[in-house]
């Protein structure tokens, strides 16, 4: 039996209430056989039944679905009752009675909310029984809605454990990216700084040095371009960023020190600083540098070389503020309400260097931070801000 059909079965044979139901429409017609079929287009499959007279049918058990009356229902969608056969003008000579000797039949559809058909609910006897009654009818439509009910309840958890199967696979496909990431492509950039040092120790001619040093700063900016795609994939594939978030009193040494990294790569760069945070904060330190130098390397990127780069931290009145401002180009409007989506940025000025993921690591820090990172952008300056409450320490 296929798959489908057999996990048909089952479904039905889990309904609690389908031996009940079975039960209450011998009881209340006198039928003496009362089955829930499945029927395709090639099979009629009994899932659960009551049998009384003998029929010789088993859960499981099929009929040729084309002696059945079933397959016309499949076909029209409408309940068939017949009273007596003998006497009924429709089914009187009908195959399907001179085949199984019967005299009285009632089926109706069984119909998912999904709208397909999936078999009927009917019952049969070899003597007459008055069928034909509004009683009668509403019953059997109540009692295969509610099977239609259960049905749909069944595919939707299934369904619903299905993707929660797949999730759970696809997490396990997160994990390993993100460990590969993490230490089969890193291990091999930590071989090679490790060598160049190693080099770097003996003497070596200008050239041999020149060379040196540009594979030391090549394998370096891979390896910051791996920190890059390795935060990208935990807040995008694992479920955003961690943090190790502490009592911080050294933010702005801390921010000094950001600056002046950046500064020493852009001497020719005016950079105005403004600190005042005298209160601790509670964050991950490395975090906020982090996102102070996504900020403040934006800027040097984009901003006017003629105007300084204002860079700003507060800590006042339950908040921590930094902002970094640049002149330059207004952004459009455009494209700023989709700023800090990955590789957004690169669209403006696809030559500039860099995956485009600094404002998205940095918007998802300011988030996993409890806080928010804003930006306005005028002709006179764009301002990215970002801004937390200090009171977020958690016990």
């Amino acid at each position: 039996m296929p798959d489908s059909l057999a996990g048909d079965i089952a479904a039905v044979a889990s309904i609690k209430a389908v031996p009940t139901i079975l039960d209450i429409v011998c009881r209340t017609t006198g039928m003496r056989f009362a089955a829930v079929a499945r029927v395709t287009e090639d099979r009629w499959v009994a899932c659960s039944l009551r049998d009384d007279m003998a029929f010789g049918l088993l859960p499981g058990g099929e009929l040729n679905v084309k002696t059945t009356i079933c397959d016309e229902i499949r076909q029209h969608r409408n309940p068939v009752i017949i009273d007596n056969v003998a006497e009924d003008p429709v089914y009187f000579g009908h195959p399907t009675a001179a085949h199984y000797r019967l005299q009285s039949y009632i089926s109706v559809p069984i119909t998912p909310s999904d709208g397909r058909f999936f078999g009927t609910l009917c019952a049969i006897d070899t003597a007459p029984h008055p069928l034909r009654t509004p009683e009668t009818l509403e019953m059997f439509e109540m009692f295969a809605d509610v099977i239609g009910f259960q049905l749909s309840a069944i595919d939707t958890v299934a369904n619903t454990e299905a993707r929660l199967e797949a999730e759970r696979k696809t997490s396990a496909l997160r994990e390993q990216f993100i460990a590969v990431l993490g230490h089969d492509l890193r291990n091999p950039l930590t071989g090679i700084l490790g060598g160049m040092e190693m080099l770097m120790k003996n003497p070596l001619n200008d050239r041999a040095a020149q060379w040196a040093q540009m594979v030391v700063a090549s394998a370096g900016r891979m390896a910051e371009l791996i920190d890059v795609v390795m935060d990208f994939s935990r807040s995008r594939l694992g479920g955003g960023l961690t943090l190790e978030r502490d009592v911080q009193e050294e933010i702005e040494s801390v921010l000094h020190q950001v600056v002046a990294e950046l500064q020493t790569g852009a001497a020719k760069r005016r950079i105005e600083t403004n600190f005042e945070v005298s209160v601790p904060v509670y964050c991950d330190l490395k975090r906020l540098a982090q996102l102070a130098s996504n900020l403040l390397g934006n800027a040097l990127t984009y901003g006017d070389p003629e105007q300084p780069i204002r860079v700003a931290a507060v800590a006042a009145d339950g908040w921590f503020e930094m902002s970094v401002a640049n002149g330059g180009a207004q952004i459009p409007a455009s494209l700023l309400q989709n700023i800090f989506e990955p590789f957004s940025r690169g669209t403006v000025q696809p030559s500039r260097e860099g995956l485009g993921l600094g404002l998205y690591i940095s918007h998802q820090i300011a988030l996993a931070h409890g806080g928010e990172l804003v930006v306005a952008s005028t002709p006179e300056e764009t301002r990215f801000t970002f801004r937390m409450k200090l009171d977020q320490e958690v016990a």
